[in-house]
């Protein structure tokens, strides 16, 4: 039986696609261009005839003479795929048809499902959404068109362009089309459109544009053949997954457990688009999935992919595989620390890629507040790896010449008309050259990025570095630099040291495998990867990781020791992080390894999770006392007084500005008291008459120290409230369903020292048989009817086990971080069926710097 490959499967559905792609214009998201990197799959698109492949957000008229595959004649049709709902790729794609004159046909894949947009509270579409997409953008295509085609017509007459306003038909009632695409397609249409064709499209608009929607679900980003998570920017990833209320920790995490599942109109929108998108990708992956969960986000999640299963699938043949869900609240601790994985020290250090669309804050800002932001804003997965470093010689004054010089000679012969003013840009862009240095214009155009699908010897890079930690990942990646050399015949001066792999051995040898062009673009793979390795491994980027593990483990070692020994630590790092803050640089802190304040509040999430686990009962509202407490809330207040501009926080919203001018207006004092202090003062006659200006003096004062304690006061009332969030993490494990499965976990573990986060310890009780409790398995349509039914004659089935399938499916609500991946598999290769297909998926990669921006940034409930 041929084994589960995700990386296939999506492969596999692109080329499904050939005919709609073959002589089109592809034109990707964000989102899509997230996956699709990840999955190598745009070689692939060129490959099923694509003459080129674009972005959608940053449409430009110069895509349509862009032609990879040198075909003849210009593009008449184009492909979209998109990762969002309709209603927001809608600008973008109305543009893109304004702009590109010549297209008759529009193909358009999104993977949002007609029941997704008609079940999701942002999207105007109803059940037949697709049909209705297709009519309502061809009405608001040749609305726009015509529009555009007048302005180009006067654009001789007058130059003042008439802002328009929504119609009441059409499209204008979803969404509202922006001035700046008008303007946009008004330039294009007087550049490329002359007067018999402006005729023509003025009369034969609507039969000319074909439009088709169709359904693509899986876009994903897949890090291996059974590891995957969800485009950053896609709406599936955006969609909040907790509404405001008493158990919300943050929009873009589930509730805490209390063992009541969402009905109705208070599902959130990511549970729904969660369950749609797993339900398609099984139909895709050919599975029957027999669907376990853990956690009250997850049970929402697999009732509606039950509801979603019907009596016809029931006949269909298909591999029988288990879904396990799994609330990401349930485990909060392993993602906040920083764990033994060389990808999770990689996707932290190294840049990311920026935002391309700036909609999600837009319809963030339009929300209601008792439901959260519309869209969440997760940190891109698309990573950018500094490759200048690796070939310093790479582009000298003679290529920048002739890199203007070939520019020039595009401009010409694009449009003839209108060089002048190019040309003076290119002057401009001449002289820049000129004065970028070599390693400054390496840095803007070498960068790397990760890509699945790149292997050594059949052996994919990531889906090895992934099961590894740090030191073995460090020692794999010399292993194949060593095998590249050999195989390029390249020799190597320095000495390579055998053992650990270090900076200084790994940066010779990936060096001069980079050396030339040729063995460049052979061993692009591991030289990205090597790269990122050497970013993330240097010392600038380790200190500080290393600084918080250790920290981490002093934390757990006091949480197994008293709580005023716990709560002593916290409020120790608190003072240590302030006098740093008030001292320090931020670059030169972390190239010491010193940890800020919004680092010192990341370890009191960590050691308020850890206190909630051990010290269940020692405070009468938290885990610590009174006294404890208010040791911690006072070095937190003196901390953000100190220095107000290192905590960005979203529970100081409203009062940074005041702290600032509060810091701003002692420090000034302090340098004239100084200064005053300084300077000999001669007492003569005169000084007399000054006298009566004391008690002016004395009542500025006292405004003064007022002001500092009503400022004063309110921080301390916003830590309190800081407080208590920090209550509510410390309760997660605190309900009794959650107590009894955390108890069996501990008598599980031999090892109380452990400190395997619960996906390794759930996998290992599944595989094991062992009980699991408040794993709640959700019966099928054939399996309800058999237990209310038949069960009375003795015909009763019997509930499954998520062991006995030969592929397991593991789904985490909230997001997965590198740590787990590593410890599935150890929980994997140390049961009984090591032979059991494992996939694993999360709806993001979390690092410790995202779960920071989730409970205390702008998403968190606090």
């Amino acid at each position: 039986m041929a084994t589960v490959d995700v990386i296939k499967c999506c492969m596999d559905s692109i080329r499904q696609m050939s005919d709609e792609i073959r002589d089109a214009i592809i034109y990707l998201d964000s989102g899509c261009t997230e996956s699709f990197e990840y999955l190598g799959a745009f070689s692939l698109f060129l490959e099923l005839g694509a003459h080129a492949i674009c972005s959608l957000e940053k449409i430009s008229p110069l895509d349509k003479v862009v032609d990879w595959n040198s075909t003849s004649g210009p593009a008449k049709k184009i492909v979209v795929i998109t990762s969002r709902l309709l209603s927001d790729a809608h600008r973008y794609i109305i543009r893109c048809l304004s702009a590109l004159q010549t297209v008759c046909s529009c193909a358009i894949f999104t993977c949002i499902s007609e029941t997704g947009h008609s079940a999701y509270p942002e999207s105007p579409l109803g059940p037949d959404a697709y049909r209705e997409y297709e009519s309502l953008l061809v009405q608001d295509y040749e609305e726009l068109a015509r529009k555009s085609l007048m302005d180009s017509s006067h654009a001789g007459e007058s130059t003042v362009k008439e802002s328009t306003s929504a119609e009441d038909e059409g499209w204008s009632q979803l969404t509202t089309i922006e001035e700046d695409t008008l303007n946009f397609v008004s330039d294009a249409s007087a550049q490329n459109l002359n007067e018999d064709n402006v005729i023509d499209r003025t009369g034969d608009v609507r039969k000319k544009l074909k439009v088709s929607v169709h359904h693509f679900p899986l876009i994903l980003c897949p890090f291996s053949r059974r590891f995957f998570v969800l485009p950053s920017e896609g709406s599936v990833a955006e969609a909040y997954l907790s509404t405001e209320h008493d158990n919300s920790i943050s929009f873009g995490l589930p509730p805490i457990s209390t063992g009541t599942t969402s009905d109705g109109e208070d599902v959130p929108p990511g549970a729904t688009l969660t369950a749609q998108f797993l339900y398609h990708l099984a139909a895709k992956m050919d599975l029957k999935l027999e669907i376990f969960s853990l956690g009250d986000s997850s049970k929402t999640v697999g009732k509606l992919l039950t509801d979603m299963s019907s009596l016809y699938d029931v006949g269909r043949r298909k591999r029988s595989a288990g879904l396990l869900l799994i609330d990401r609240t349930l485990d909060l601790l392993t993602p906040c620390c920083h764990g033994d994985s060389l990808v999770d020290r990689m996707f932290s250090s190294l840049p990311h890629g920026e935002r391309m669309s700036s909609l999600s804050q837009a319809k963030s800002s339009q929300s209601p507040v008792k439901l959260g932001p519309a869209y969440l804003q997760r940190s891109p997965l698309t990573v950018q790896i500094p490759l200048n470093n690796v070939r310093k010689e790479a582009t000298s004054s003679s290529d920048n010449f002739q890199l203007v010089e070939s520019v020039e000679a595009f401009l010409r012969g694009w449009n003839s008309r209108d060089s002048t003013s190019q040309m003076v840009e290119l002057v401009n862009f001449s002289a820049k050259l000129g004065e970028m240095s070599s390693q400054d214009l390496q840095s803007d155009l070498l960068c790397g990025s990760f890509v699945s699908t790149q292997n050594f010897h059949g052996t994919p890079y990531l889906e090895a570095i992934l099961e590894r930690r740090t030191k073995d990942g460090a020692m794999l990646i010399k292993k194949w630099l060593q095998e590249s050399l050999r195989r390029e015949n390249i020799s190597l001066n320095a000495k390579i040291r055998p053992g650990y792999a270090s900076i200084s051995d790994l940066q010779p040898m990936l060096k001069a495998l980079a050396k030339s062009q040729s063995s460049l673009a052979k061993n692009k793979g591991i030289i990205q990867l090597a790269a990122a390795a050497l970013f993330a491994l240097d010392e600038s980027y380790s200190a500080k990781w290393d600084a918080f593990n250790s920290a981490e483990k002093i934390l757990n070692v006091n949480a197994g020791d008293t709580s005023q020994s716990l709560a002593a630590q916290i409020s120790d790092l608190i003072n240590k992080s302030a006098l740093v803050s008030s001292q320090g640089n931020n670059k030169m802190d972390a190239q010491r390894g010193l940890l800020t304040l919004q680092d010192a509040l990341l370890l009191t999430v960590v050691g308020y999770i850890l206190a909630g686990e051990n010290f269940p009962s020692s405070g009468t509202v938290g885990p610590f006392s009174w006294q404890e407490e208010h040791f911690m809330k006072e070095a937190i207040v003196d901390a953000i007084v100190e220095n107000p501009t290192v905590a960005k926080l979203k529970f100081l919203q409203g009062l940074t500005q005041d702290l600032e001018a509060n810091f701003n207006r002692k420090s000034e004092e302090k340098k004239e008291d100084l200064s005053n202090n300084t300077e000999n003062v001669d007492f003569d006659d005169d000084d007399w008459g000054s006298w009566g200006d004391e008690d002016s003096g004395k009542d500025k004062r006292k405004e003064q120290v007022y002001d500092d304690m009503q400022l004063k006061l309110e921080l301390r009332d916003r830590v309190d409230n800081l407080f208590k969030f920090f209550h509510k993490l410390s309760s997660l494990k605190k309900n009794l369903s959650f107590r009894e499965w955390s108890q069996a976990m501990s008598k599980f573990n031999d090892d109380p020292y452990s400190n395997k986060g619960l996906l390794y310890k759930v996998l290992s009780r599944v595989l094991a048989k062992h009980e699991v409790h408040g794993l709640e398995y959700h019966s099928s349509t054939v399996g309800r009817l058999f237990k209310s039914g038949f069960g009375r004659f003795g015909l009763g089935q019997v509930k499954p086990s998520l062991a006995d399938h030969d592929v397991i499916l593991v789904f985490v609500v909230g997001g997965i971080n590198g740590v787990e991946v590593r410890e599935a598999q150890e929980a994997l290769s140390e049961s009984s069926r090591p032979e059991v297909e494992l996939i694993l998926g999360g709806t993001t990669l979390l690092t410790p710097n995202d779960m920071f921006e989730l409970l205390l940034g702008d998403c968190c409930c606090v």
